[in-house]
């Protein structure tokens, strides 16, 4: 048992998991580790799986078998009160999935999730804010330099606009993986799925990223983090990389010091700025879906 509870994310396994056996929990700790394999959606099931039972406990349930559809449409139901559509969806969606797991391993005979209708939810236009290249270059412009973590968020959200990286690649990127070939220097980016793609950099990104790693003097630091937190309010580096959720919160600051902060602004915003302005300047969706194309290396619009 302590196995899942190392392996699983969150503080302890249900009683509703401990009570279905060895091999319901075995088969649990099999969903979040063969089943899925991407960390950011293994995180998000685990959180809503966990509030899933929470609200079953507190009705009486003990055990799985006595989880039926009504418990899951009564949770979906208290779900929309408080949150968008599309996390209610993907709550369902995690329910659903974990119970269709235990119904292939025979841990339950039916799935009670499998007839419950989620939301309806209609995209009339896109969720993702998108930067203008004047509003871009505006953000860009308002940081204050002078100081190492300005020129770290310089430099990342420059980063996360000029190569169209996701921030889950972003953050995991090391000093290594910035290199020199020919004349240009280039970036090697971990995407998600395990693809790996291989970016050419921007004049502006070269310049960026090279004040920002000559201040930190991260140059040789091989194998370590480029974009690394702050010790508080310090204005000192650790060694540690940023979190998806530490880069957000810079975008936010940084966007409400340049006036922006009523857009919605998020760490998406810069891959969309990235990507339209490469559409808009003819390039196609299938190439900027896999690295900046070399056609927008030397674009000067941004």
């Amino acid at each position: 048992m302590s196995t899942a509870v190392a392996v699983i994310p969150g503080r302890a396994l249900s009683p509703l998991i401990a009570n279905a056996g060895e091999k319901g929990w075995k088969r649990f700790v099999e969903f979040f580790t063969a089943k899925i394999e991407n960390k950011n959606t293994r995180n998000a099931y685990a959180r809503d799986v966990r509030a899933f039972f929470a609200c079953c406990e507190r009705r009486g349930l003990t055990e799985l078998a006595g989880i039926e559809p009504v418990h899951v449409a009564a949770y979906c139901e208290h779900l929309k009160k408080e949150y968008a559509t599309q996390t209610v969806k993907r709550h369902l969606s995690a329910i659903r999935e974990l119970f269709d797991w235990f119904v292939e391993g025979h841990v339950m005979e039916s799935n009670p999730a499998s007839s419950v209708k989620g939301p309806r939810y209609s995209l009339k236009k896109g969720l993702t804010p998108v930067l203008g290249n004047e509003e871009a270059r505006e953000l860009l412009d308002s940081i204050d330099t002078s100081t190492l973590v300005g020129l770290r968020d310089r430099a990342l959200i420059a980063f996360l606009t000029y190569t169209f990286a996701r921030v889950s690649a972003a953050t995991n990127v090391k000093v290594e993986d910035l290199y020199q070939k020919g004349r240009r220097w280039r970036v090697r980016l971990f995407e998600k799925n395990g693809t790996v793609v291989d970016v050419a950099c921007h004049h502006n990104l070269e310049e960026y990223l090279f004040a920002y790693m000559d201040a930190a003097g991260l140059r040789e630091a091989k194998g370590t983090p480029l974009f690394r937190t702050a010790a508080g309010k310090t204005g000192v580096l650790t060694e540690r990389p940023m979190h998806r959720n530490d880069v957000l919160r810079m975008i936010w600051r940084r966007a409400k010091s340049a006036g922006l902060s009523g857009a919605g602004i998020g760490c998406h915003t810069f891959r969309a700025t990235g990507i339209t302005a490469y559409l808009k300047g003819g390039g196609r969706i299938e190439v900027a879906q896999h690295g900046r194309p070399r056609k927008l290396e030397n674009d000067k619009s941004l």
